[in-house]
């Protein structure tokens, strides 16, 4: 049973290298076209738009051929140029559109925050603006209540510190002094 499980990996390796070479070669073929297929596609570019150099024998034909090659070479140079233009405009809205979208994610770099001492009116004038007046002190709006006496509050300041009457009223005659006074 081993010997077969070994066989059956061995052949599977087998296949899976053989498949693999093949792939290469088809590779390798379709890359030849490609190459074949620029080079042409190259040389028909150029049989179409730079006709064979034919060198005029006298001079003003030569100055005629150059004032052409000058005018191409113009238009030529206007045609980059207008491409560069284009190609940083399309850079620029490429950033732009960007740099929106890694604001509207939300994933941009926080600086570190620094502490603040500020006070409560300080911060709530700056958060509200000038125009609202805020004062933060709260006692200043509360009502003035007066407090009445209750008798438990008499008896209260009566009584004084727990202390002071622990001592008067320890021991026997402590107790009778506590009997005398309530009855």
């Amino acid at each position: 049973m081993h010997r077969s499980n070994l066989k059956k990996r061995r052949a599977a390796t087998a296949r899976r290298q053989h498949l693999k070479s093949v792939m290469l070669q088809i590779a390798a073929q379709e890359l030849e076209k490609e190459t074949a297929a620029k080079a042409s596609e190259k040389a028909n570019y150029l049989a179409e738009h730079c006709p064979s150099l034919s060198l005029p024998h006298s001079m003003q034909e030569l100055q005629e051929l150059c004032k052409k090659l000058h005018s191409k070479v113009e238009v030529v140079d206007e045609e980059r140029y207008d491409i560069e233009v284009k190609l940083q405009k399309t850079k620029k809205e490429l950033e732009d559109l960007s740099q929106k979208l890694f604001d509207l994610r939300g994933k941009f770099k926080r600086p570190p925050l620094r502490r603040v001492r500020m006070s409560a009116d300080a911060m709530l004038r700056a958060l509200l603006g000038s125009k609202h007046k805020v004062n933060m002190e709260l006692r200043a709006n509360l009502k003035q209540v007066k407090k009445e006496d209750t008798e438990k509050e008499k008896d209260l300041r009566d009584v004084g510190d727990w202390r002071k009457n622990i001592e008067e009223k320890s021991g026997m005659e402590g107790r009778k002094k506590m009997f005398e006074t309530e009855s």
